[in-house]
């Protein structure tokens, strides 16, 4: 019983460390469109990114974690690269796509999750776990097209394509991070050679980063020290140790509510409308989300 007990708490946990990473995530598509306003996609990325691992290299160092003999080198490699080039596809992307549709394309990772777990980690697709992606996809829709599905073609068909490359990558990105968290004994020290390695793609754009540079408004500062360190280092994090106790299609399912969250912040701050089909597909992602936290 005790012990039962105790993976039932490891678990709550769990869900609540990934509903708070969601919940940071949500904010960034909003920040992120903000943020384009005052400079380029790629100086935007390549800064955010400079930043946080600047960060990171920081806390290793005062928490004694550095070390070039560290473990996984060719999967933190791997996921680093893979997480570096979806990025720089939602930035160029999201230049001309909107936010609330944006946090959508991504988004639907779940489905691609749903489909590679089970072939990559041999994850079985439970009848909860299936319902809960097709209730949460389900909601997805609802909460970023209210049901106007002539709107997904608003600004260019490009942008959007490149933003939902971006989500298939992630999917990539959740599914692997699984074995790395589950085999890795040092969270800090893995973060921060994945974040260097994120840096790889980036690079090719850090010679427009370097012409901007001196001519950034405090807004651009903001933006970029904002999504660097609370929505990437922070909910990195703890997304990392949610994803421990709970499957990728769980997590994957559970970080959905970081639609709701930016299209709630993409209405209020960015002018994006929300309608009754917005809630009741709100009300479907949440209902997901219990699903699979209780299976």
């Amino acid at each position: 019983m005790r012990k039962t007990n105790l993976v039932s708490d490891e678990k709550k946990a769990a869900v609540l460390f990934t509903v708070i990473a969601s919940s940071l995530w949500g904010t960034s598509f909003p920040a992120i469109k903000l943020g384009l306003q005052y400079m380029d996609a790629y100086t935007f990325v390549f800064l955010r990114f400079l930043f946080a691992s600047l960060t990171m290299l920081a806390v290793m160092f005062l928490t004694k974690n550095f070390s070039f003999n560290f473990e996984k080198k060719r999967l933190l490699l791997f996921l680093g690269v893979t997480n570096g080039t979806a990025y720089l596809l939602q930035y160029i992307g999201m230049v001309s796509a909107f936010a609330s549709h944006s946090s959508l394309f991504v988004n639907l990772s779940v489905v691609w999750v749903a489909l590679l777990s089970p072939v990559v980690l041999k994850e079985k697709l439970g009848r909860k776990k299936l319902a809960g992606v097709i209730v949460s996809l389900l909601g997805v829709v609802l909460v970023t097209t209210n049901l106007d599905f002539g709107s997904l073609g608003a600004g260019e068909v490009i942008g959007n394509l490149l933003v939902i490359g971006a989500g298939v990558l992630w999917a990539v990105f959740i599914v692997y991070n699984k074995p790395l968290v589950t085999e890795s004994k040092n969270t800090i020290q893995s973060m921060t050679w994945l974040l260097l390695f994120t840096m790889l793609p980036l690079l090719p754009v850090a010679p427009f980063s370097a012409e901007n540079f001196l001519h950034l408004t405090w807004e651009a500062w903001a933006a970029i020290i904002y999504t660097a360190i609370f929505c990437w280092v922070a909910p990195y994090y703890l997304w990392l140790k949610g994803l421990r106790n709970v499957s990728p299609v769980t997590s994957a399912v559970i970080l959905l509510n970081e639609v709701i969250v930016a299209v709630i912040i993409s209405v209020i701050f960015l002018g994006e409308v929300m309608t009754a089909a917005s809630a009741v597909g709100a009300i479907f992602i949440v209902l997901a989300i219990l699903a699979v936290s209780y299976e």
